[in-house]
């Protein structure tokens, strides 16, 4: 019994050695998506800062491609010494539920750090469509199934998906107008070709500020602080409802818990800075850090929620 409580002991404290050590070289912090996309600048946002507390170099290595599957790849690969971490965005839980090739288990395969930052998406219809908040929009549509169409950056993105959740929650119909990419979607919206979208924040802000598109509510469960007198959904009529693009860190799994401790301690640190905030704020989004225990539980709910909006609504990308 000696000898095991002496092993014992001895794990442990090169365990805690090892975290008290790490890093002792350059982290690589993988993004799945192109430069100056959401993810992208949140952890161009955070690096430096995380830098600064860790002591080391952070390696900010995009591998865009597969709807994010090459850089989570490389990085459930990596070995589990935390110098590989991965930047997950809300798309990792959904691109799993449409994508057939799509084969890792994000739930094993990685160990949750923490989230980083929240952004809403807004509900903004042209100006010309008789809807100034949310009931009304629902009425509209349900008086009127499938003459309401609805603009998207792409099929599986996320506009996509946040209508679809609202469609199950309120019933109603509407017509899908897919494109290639956000910015078309918009210029079709203010054209008025097209009458409704759930668009990231930052890219309608403009829009609604110079009165080209018309803000009904934003999509996540707490208003936001850059646009605070736009009403969420929940508090426009839809209780329920809640969509949010949001960004958190993953190791792979089977990295030493102390070392998770030690990233997560460091973000807490770095989200608290007023010029990190200022800047993600400026870009619509709410820095926000959890434990890893509570962002773990969140990524598997919110797994399960869109594999459940997923499967009804028959989505399949290719």
């Amino acid at each position: 019994m000696r000898t095991v409580v002496v092993s014992v002991l001895l794990l442990l404290s090169a365990g805690i050695a090892g975290a008290q050590a790490y890093p002792a070289r350059p982290v690589r912090m993988l993004i799945g998506f192109s430069p100056g996309g959401g993810a992208d600048v949140v952890a161009r946002a955070v690096s430096p800062r995380l830098m600064e507390g860790l002591g080391q170099q952070i390696i900010v290595d995009n591998r865009p491609g597969a709807n994010g599957l090459i850089a989570a790849e490389l990085a459930a690969k990596a070995p589990p010494d935390g110098y590989t971490l991965l930047v997950a965005p809300g798309n990792y839980t959904f691109a799993p539920a449409m994508d057939a090739k799509w084969k890792l288990d994000m739930t094993t395969a990685f160990a949750p750090v923490s989230l980083l930052a929240e952004a809403p998406l807004l509900v903004v219809v042209h100006p010309s469509l008789p809807a100034k908040n949310m009931q009304q929009l629902i009425a509209l549509a349900k008086a009127q199934p499938n003459k309401l169409s609805y603009a998207s950056g792409g099929i599986g993105g996320s506009g996509h998906l946040a209508v679809e959740l609202f469609r199950t929650i309120t019933h109603v119909q509407a017509v899908h107008v897919p494109y290639k990419g956000t910015g078309a979607a918009i210029t079709d919206l203010i054209s008025g070709q097209v009458p409704l979208c759930f668009c990231t924040l930052p890219s309608v802000l403009p829009h609604v500020k110079n009165g080209r598109l018309r803000p009904l509510a934003v999509t996540t469960a707490r208003r936001s602080n850059s646009v605070p007198d736009i009403p969420t959904v929940a508090e426009a009529g839809v209780p329920a409802y809640e969509m949010s693009q949001w960004y958190g860190l993953l190791a792979p799994a089977g990295v030493p818990a102390a070392i998770i401790e030690r990233l997560n301690a460091e973000i807490a640190n770095v989200l608290k800075h007023p010029d990190l905030r200022a800047r993600l704020q400026s870009d619509g989004a709410d820095p926000i850090h959890t434990s890893p225990q509570a962002f773990g539980a969140f990524f598997k709910a919110e797994i399960a929620k869109w594999m459940n909006v997923v499967r009804k609504a028959g989505i399949v990308r290719e």
